[in-house]
């Protein structure tokens, strides 16, 4: 009997432990799978957004200076003035790895840099013809130049006053080489194992981490072939190599590009793994201890049943009556097992909630995670109850890393972190977006309550030092449901705008989203 009540009960103990650890580590691994799913698609998506906005603002850059040069194209002996705007153009912007004035039959007027020595000599790129033909401005695909060159070439027309076309105004990208796509996509918001790549419209590489792999075909990439057709989303897959991948894609629409952000499997989940070894750790002195209660509970339990059997049994030969009066009770014993198991369940439970509430927040600030911040902006909407989003990041916070190293940027992230919330009302979410971008919700909250609430926490941050020694500044972008917008994407899409217009704007501000209506 003691065996049998040994076995039973420490079975019982083991299977909820396997039981706990194995409902937790599950629950944890499909919320790290959701939230890098969300990240990756949020910054896939920034990251489209920031390079739209980029080859857009240096079509305008190219614009403004072709005015200069019509000025001068038709004048005679103009060779080094000519020269003289697109040397500028090259090295004022750091866009283009080398610029060219072309004249309606293809031939170079004017070259950056000179020793190119393209100067009188006839174009005949892809780029260079379809700009010429097309007579419009033009963000190419990529192509080999005549120098072997892997390039995207950006032009706008020349046109005189009189519309006479007189040529175009370009510059070329060297794709094999450093350049302007380094610079927006190259450096990560976190050291996570998640890195970017970028794919033309017909699904080949034309950046990547591993420059060996530019030029590529990855069309028969299942996420490949949803960007490249104007989709943004997210998804679990299999890359070109074998390998789970979570990604999440968004599309560039003024060059026809694909930003797809994607992290591996195995390095999104490693925490639930962890996890599971850190529950066992814990767990591990009070299942000795639930052990060494069975053993005594079973001796405590069968002792009695003994006395009573053998009390039984010679009870023909000789009254017991009142030897069985003095045996205990074995309820009571086997009240104190049922509390011991009862109090291991109620453990494990508590020790799988502390892990589900670890996996919703951001284990360095203790704020609220992205997938948190989903689930109440869609709560909120579906229930149409109106609140203001204020987003805002850490101005030009990678000085900051790179000048003191990235366990002070902890610390500023933790110590902004912590101003967040005090400047934040009773009631208001306070939630790490990702990297040092963060974003405070505030329920039942107009634009002039947000933009009080981020103006405190800037003003705050503005007059105080931070822990890196310094002064940092924010920017900040602010947008309300439902007048600003009906969708929790388009809540944050329209407040990121305005927190970029804050950065463009000369940074430490917040912008609020315009009263005036918006062209969808």
């Amino acid at each position: 009997m003691k065996k049998l009540i040994q076995i039973v009960a420490m079975l019982a103990i083991v299977l909820t432990f396997l039981t706990s650890t194995t409902v937790g580590y599950r629950v944890n691994k499909q919320a790290l799978i959701d939230s890098t799913l969300g990240t990756n698609k949020a910054y896939a998506e920034k990251l489209a957004s920031t390079t739209n906005t980029y080859l857009r603002e240096t079509l305008k850059i190219l614009q403004v200076n072709s005015e200069e040069v019509l000025s001068l194209i038709a004048q005679p002996d103009s060779q080094l003035q000519l020269n003289g705007i697109v040397e500028r153009i090259r090295t004022q912007t750091s866009t283009f790895n080398s610029v060219v004035i072309v004249s309606p039959e293809g031939i170079v007027q004017g070259v950056s840099p000179s020793s190119l020595n393209l100067i009188g000599e006839k174009l005949t790129s892809v780029g260079a013809k379809q700009a010429i033909e097309e007579k419009r401005s033009i963000i190419s695909q990529p192509y080999v130049s005549t120098t072997g060159e892997l390039i995207v070439f950006i032009s706008v027309p020349l046109f005189s006053e009189n519309g006479t076309y007189r040529g175009i105004l370009g510059g070329a990208i060297y794709l094999n080489k450093p350049n302007v796509l380094e610079k927006v996509l190259g450096v990560h918001f976190t050291e996570n194992g998640s890195y970017v790549y970028v794919v033309d419209k017909k699904g080949s590489l034309i950046y990547h981490q591993h420059g060996k792999r530019m030029k590529d075909d990855v069309s028969e990439n299942e996420v490949v072939k949803k960007v490249i057709t104007g989709i943004n989303g997210s998804q679990q897959f299999v890359n070109t190599k074998g390998i789970p991948m979570l990604a999440g894609y968004a599309y560039v629409p003024i060059a026809d590009w694909g930003i797809i952000s994607q992290r591996p499997v195995s390095v999104a989940v490693s925490p639930a793994k962890s996890m599971v070894v850190e529950m066992a750790w814990k767990s591990l002195p009070l299942l000795l201890l639930a052990f060494f209660l069975v053993r005594y509970l079973s001796k405590k339990i069968a002792m009695p049943l003994q006395r009573l059997a053998y009390y039984t049994e010679s009870s023909p030969e000789v009254d017991q009556k009142e030897k069985m009066e003095t045996v205990s009770d074995w309820y009571y014993e086997a009240r104190q097992l049922k509390g011991a198991v009862l109090y291991s369940i109620d453990y494990f439970k508590n020790e799988m909630n502390y892990f589900i509430h670890q996996s919703t927040t951001d284990p360095l600030t203790k704020l609220t995670n992205r997938r948190t911040m989903d689930d109440f902006m869609k709560q909120w909407v579906e229930e149409k109850k109106p609140f203001a989003l204020v987003i805002f990041d850490i101005d030009k916070f990678k000085r900051v890393n790179d000048r003191y190293g990235h366990v002070v940027g902890d610390e500023v992230l933790v110590y902004l972190a912590d101003l967040m919330q005090n400047a934040a009302r009773k009631g208001d979410i306070c939630c790490r977006y990702g990297g040092e971008e963060f974003v405070i919700l505030l329920p039942k909250a107009d634009k002039a309550t947000a933009y009080q609430v981020a103006e405190r926490l800037r003003e705050k941050l503005e007059g105080t030092v931070s822990p890196c020694g310094e002064i940092v500044t924010i920017s900040a972008g602010v947008a309300t449901y439902p007048l600003d917008a009906v969708y929790p994407a388009q809540i944050i899409e329209l407040a990121d705008q305005c927190l970029y217009q804050a950065k463009r704007t000369g940074r430490n501000k917040t912008i609020v989203v315009s009263d005036e209506p918006r062209h969808e």
